[in-house]
């Protein structure tokens, strides 16, 4: 069995401030282990299930959060940017038979993770068909577009309560709760027990029917927190000033969607 796995930082059960999740600060190494054990408690669970070959992403930030010195064998983990529009899911394709999701967030606007956002803080929110989309929503739509189900996910509460029934076999694992600037953390001996057992359950269940049958069409709206880069994005090919605030563009083409959020969110 061949698992991918990508891991990020503002949903793991120690964060509750930004300071926390960046490498300049004093706060953060601590943050950066919790993210490594989550991570080895995700592949412990995917190696009992049976998982022979093990490749992991890892999504924030600099993506050199993850401590390398600790990967057991037979686990590849990917660091840094290649530039390709699949980001933080950069190295699936369809030779994965299933894909997991650890340290994930909220959505931009919700109130379940005082660290919410959706791929960038330049936005109040990024809407896809009508629906607030967080980056699991992006990137596990990404695994399903190589065929590769999405199966596990780890984060805050809200989270898995919004994306609990995103993909037809997702088993969810709730690691913290956010009101305001608050979390409500839950015991790290307790989130990586239960992220090695609901990994490895998750990876047991029969994956007949697990793959999501992605929209047929996009319709993707991005509200900016200020005008000015609103109005520099809509200069993109397709992209549609709708109000000071808000663009749009639309495609048949999810990959199209995700080449597009990229060039107008990481530039």
């Amino acid at each position: 069995m061949k698992i991918f796995i990508s891991a990020d930082i503002e949903g793991v059960t120690t964060t509750t401030v930004w300071d926390e999740t960046n490498p300049s600060h004093s706060a953060y190494p601590l943050h950066a282990k919790q993210m490594t054990d989550e991570v080895l408690a995700c592949i412990h669970g995917a190696k009992s299930a049976g998982a022979t070959e093990i490749v992991v992403k890892d999504a924030h930030g600099p993506a050199a959060n993850i401590d390398p010195t600790r990967m057991p064998s037979g686990v590849t983990l990917i660091r840094n940017w290649s530039g390709h529009p699949y980001a933080m899911v950069f190295g699936i394709d369809k030779t994965f038979d299933a894909a997991l999701f650890v340290g994930y967030h909220s959505a931009a606007s919700k109130m379940g993770n005082p660290l919410s956002h959706s791929l960038s803080l330049k936005l109040s929110y990024l809407k896809i068909n009508g629906e607030l989309a967080s980056e699991f929503t992006i990137y596990s739509y990404a695994a399903a577009l190589e065929g590769v189900p999405s199966v596990f996910l780890s984060g805050d509460k809200m989270l898995c309560d919004d994306s609990k029934d995103l993909h037809p076999k997702l088993v969810t694992c709730a690691v913290k709760d956010g009101v305001g600037a608050s979390t409500m953390n839950y015991s790290t001996e307790d989130t990586l027990k239960n992220i090695r057992e609901l990994s490895e359950n998750a990876l047991k269940q029969d994956l007949t029917n697990a793959l999501v049958k992605l929209p047929d069409n996009y319709e993707v709206e991005l509200c900016y927190k200020e005008h000015k880069q609103a109005e520099m994005v809509s200069w993109y090919p397709g992209v549609k000033r709708e109000s000071e605030y808000v663009v749009s563009f639309s495609s048949k083409d999810y990959f199209e969607v995700l080449r597009t959020l990229k060039w107008i969110l990481w530039w």
